[in-house]
């Protein structure tokens, strides 16, 4: 995927075995000696990652990192096959959750905890809530790096005042704007449904704004029937309403995320708002144009539903990516890892290279640099939503565990498509994740 965020699910559907394979040429664990790192591609996110690779081997040249790059779906794939292979790279990128838990499970990553007990200075300059989604068991497995990234609310400030119309505050609102808009011929919301986890950030807010987050909490601690929860039947019934009211672009379901193709839609005004994650301002600002330098990208929270539980301040995304060491790598391989994890993360050239993109990595003390930068007010805003939420909701994908996520985000397209009901939708769901 050419941006930056997704699960290592199950065998995603409909990716041809090629596809799979189509990273920038391919290695296992053993490479010559050299610790192996697969991640994925896409700018601005890609030249980050390369960046801090090549600044370790150039300052190390006795410790050596081969790293490939692969889109998101053929990586999804790939690094499923790879590790249930044996044949993991030595440095596993991934986002925590569900999927690491499986991992750890099947015993093939390294418990890092005692390696962060030998090495604290680490941990300490990390954003503390970055390590739920690193532990399993009161064990850390995974190394927090990048970006915090939750999910937002874009909308084309110029399509708004071309509309004559005002940025939604409620649900009612956003549901207001929809013949308003088009009536214009602009659709009211890009999306690229084709991606399905693009679908599922609707479902992510609406399910906190209208339940709170205790909804999904019981649904991840395995309570029986909890997806046919009322507030989350709610949720479903007025993703539904927004779809048979034409929110959504035509043909959303054949729009893919990892062209990039839904955020054009925004920044050329063919579509007047985009729910999205905060890495979508670094793609808009580098293939829009003058849309974001001009002021044209508006941005923010998702609005409550009227008569809600759940707190307007709480957010949904990705609190980090993160690293995993493959248990399976020799003793070499593993030393190299650990070295890039305490002296090749987050170094202080990748964090400024994270902020001059529009993102806000995860190291601590960064608040001069994010002041600074030419992105000033997108970075504390995308700061403020991700330090000041009560809750900050992992990505349901990657908080289930890979079979349960594959089976949500099949149901979750055929919920767009409005080929199942809600109620069919929580049956389908309960039976896998019911305990």
């Amino acid at each position: 995927m050419a941006l930056s965020r997704r699960t290592l699910l199950g065998l995603a559907a409909g990716v041809p075995a090629s596809a799979a394979l189509a990273g920038c040429g391919s290695s296992g664990p053993g490479d010559g000696g050299k610790a192996t790192y697969w991640y994925l591609n896409g700018q601005p996110q890609e030249g980050v990652r390369a960046g801090a690779v090549d600044a370790f081997n150039k300052a190390h040249p006795k410790e050596q990192i081969k790293d490939t790059t692969f889109q998101n779906d053929a990586y999804k794939t790939k690094i499923k096959t790879a590790i249930g292979a044996g044949k993991a790279p030595t440095i596993i990128w991934g986002w925590g959750g569900g999927t690491l838990r499986t991992y750890v499970k099947a015993g093939q990553v390294e418990d890092l905890t005692p390696w962060f007990d030998e090495h604290p200075e680490v941990k300490k300059r990390l954003l503390p809530s970055s390590f739920a989604a690193a532990t399993v068991d009161g064990k850390i497995y995974a190394l927090p790096g990048e970006t915090v990234q939750p999910i937002i609310l874009y909308y084309n400030r110029k399509v708004f005042d071309q509309v004559g119309v005002k940025p939604p505050k409620s649900w009612d609102d956003i549901m207001d704007l929809v013949p308003k808009f088009k009536a214009k011929g602009i659709a009211p919301f890009s999306l690229g449904g084709q991606s399905r986890w693009t679908n599922m950030m609707w479902l992510e807010f609406l399910f906190d704004r209208i339940g709170g987050p205790e909804v999904f909490q019981a649904i991840t601690e395995g309570e029986k029937n909890a997806w046919s929860n009322p507030d989350a039947i709610t949720a479903l019934t007025k993703v539904q309403e927004l779809v048979k009211a034409g929110g959504f672009i035509k043909g959303f379901s054949s729009i893919t995320a990892d062209s990039n193709a839904d955020q054009a839609l925004l920044y050329t005004g063919r579509a007047a708002m985009m729910l999205h994650g905060a890495w979508s301002y670094g793609i808009q600002q580098a293939r829009g144009g003058d849309f974001v330098s001009d002021g044209g990208l508006g941005y923010m929270n998702f609005p409550p539903v009227e008569g809600g539980k759940g707190d307007p301040g709480n957010t949904v995304g990705n609190p980090a990516q993160y690293l995993s060491l493959s248990s399976k790598a020799d003793k070499d391989q593993k030393k190299i890892a650990k070295d890039f994890f305490a002296k090749g993360v987050l170094q202080d050239e990748e964090v400024k290279k994270w902020i001059d993109n529009g993102s806000v990595p995860i190291r601590l003390g960064t608040e001069k640099l994010l002041a600074a930068a030419k992105n000033a007010d997108f970075l504390q805003f995308t700061y403020d939503v991700a330090t000041k939420a009560q809750t900050f909701g992992q990505s349901w994908d990657q908080a289930l565990s890979p079979t349960a996520a594959e089976t949500l985000l099949d149901n979750i397209v055929k919920l767009f498509q409005l080929s199942v009901s809600p109620k069919q939708f929580a049956a389908n769901l309960n039976a896998v994740t019911s305990t």
